[in-house]
């Protein structure tokens, strides 16, 4: 994991697909999304600190798990 956390961060970074510097957190989530869909992603990153002081990491993921018909089950 830490090989494909490593490589991501420096293409993301070389291809300056966000503005300032990618990183991983120390958690994290990884997920697949449609071209289409670049734009918004690229501003959820962009403003992730702010959007964060807003709603926890859990809250967070929780709607997103919600969303997409994920119980949970095997969170914890």
């Amino acid at each position: 994991m830490q090989l494909l956390k490593g490589e991501s961060a420096f293409w993301a970074n070389k291809m300056k697909l966000v503005s300032g510097n990618f990183e991983w957190g120390d958690k994290y989530f990884a997920a697949s999304v449609s071209e289409s869909r670049l734009p918004f992603v690229r501003r959820y990153i962009d403003n992730q600190q702010a959007h964060h002081g807003k709603r926890s990491f859990r809250e967070e993921f929780e709607a997103f798990a919600k969303g997409i018909g994920y119980d949970g089950q095997d969170m914890e």
